[in-house]
């Protein structure tokens, strides 16, 4: 077997690219709608984004300095996680820009939303799954030196799902119906769920 390329990244990985967010891949992404305390609509993708309690339902996203979707989030308490879908997949990548905070990015990205029902942020209509969420907690990256870094968790307990019914056979949620896309590496790769690469195994008993 060939000897590994190991590094410590602490002195560089000497490669063309990074290729941490390659390995760790593909990854959900975080699309997740806000409200500034002035009332303006934010809408960003995070690819820093998971799932990470049952009950109650906990999902997080983490962002690289404190931007405007934190910056929301702490100070109104609430924010919506929308479903990237390969058919939002152009409208969603708009919404990544660098814009100032009184840009409303729904209406930059050409988005139709719709009101929640429990929290103030809007949704994105054509996502066909949104949860609302309440902030639970922030807290900032460290390093092993015990360093604080410019990187915030954010986390928030889903208080309400919405699903389109077409993405449900049986009262079973059918994950690849919606045809989700996962944030790869590289500058710009993306990989779409689709239902010809399922596979299935059961946890031994």
């Amino acid at each position: 077997m060939p000897q590994a390329h190991f590094y410590e990244p602490r002195h560089g990985h000497g490669l063309r690219h990074d290729p941490l967010n390659a390995i760790v891949a593909p990854r959900p992404i975080g699309w997740i709608s806000s409200l500034s305390a002035a009332g303006v609509r934010n809408l960003a993708p995070y690819s820093f984004f998971n799932l990470f309690n049952y009950h109650p339902p906990i999902i997080g996203f983490s962002s690289t300095g404190w931007k405007h979707s934190v910056a929301n989030v702490e100070g109104t308490g609430e924010f919506v996680w929308n479903l990237a879908t390969r058919d939002l997949a152009e409208a969603m990548n708009m919404t990544s820009a660098t814009v100032p905070d009184d840009v409303d990015e729904f209406a930059l990205a050409g988005l139709e939303a719709l009101p929640s029902r429990l929290v103030k942020p809007d949704r994105v209509a054509g996502s066909p799954v949104t949860f609302e969420c309440r902030h639970t907690q922030t807290l900032r990256l460290e390093t092993v030196e015990g360093r604080a870094l410019d990187q915030w968790m954010i986390f928030g307990e889903v208080v309400g799902v919405h699903i389109d019914p077409a993405m449900l056979e049986n009262g079973v949620y059918q994950t690849a119906r919606s045809h989700p896309i996962m944030r790869g590496g590289g500058g710009g790769d993306y990989f779409e769920i689709t239902e010809d690469r399922l596979f299935k195994m059961r946890r031994p008993d």
